[in-house]
């Protein structure tokens, strides 16, 4: 997750679409919003279901035109040949009074 999270600091768009699960990676990502800066990464919780599957809940904070926003997701990931490999993701809606999570 972390990786990941650096990839899209940086803009590794071949990186997030190589740790990526085939059955789910879309053909290519877009170019970030132009200005776009991500401020952190608080990983909540990881567990695994088996030993080939676990979840990870995050927070993503980042601003973009003056404003603030927070991805919050709990992550699907695969173990295969020994990588991990990113299935999909479940937006967490926000309490009443916070931003609701911006879109990935």
């Amino acid at each position: 997750m972390r990786s990941r999270y650096s990839a899209y600091v940086l803009d590794l768009r071949d990186y997030l679409l190589d740790t990526w699960h085939a059955s789910t990676r879309p053909a290519m990502l877009e170019a970030p919003e132009p200005g776009l800066r991500w401020l952190g990464l608080e990983v909540r919780h990881c567990a695994l279901q088996d030993a080939a599957h676990g979840t990870v809940e995050f927070i993503a904070r980042s601003k973009s035109g003056g404003r603030a926003h927070r991805l919050h997701e709990t992550s699907r990931f695969v173990l295969e040949g020994g990588r991990w490999f990113y299935l999909d993701g479940h937006f967490t809606q926000a309490a009443p009074g916070r931003r609701a999570p911006m879109a990935q």
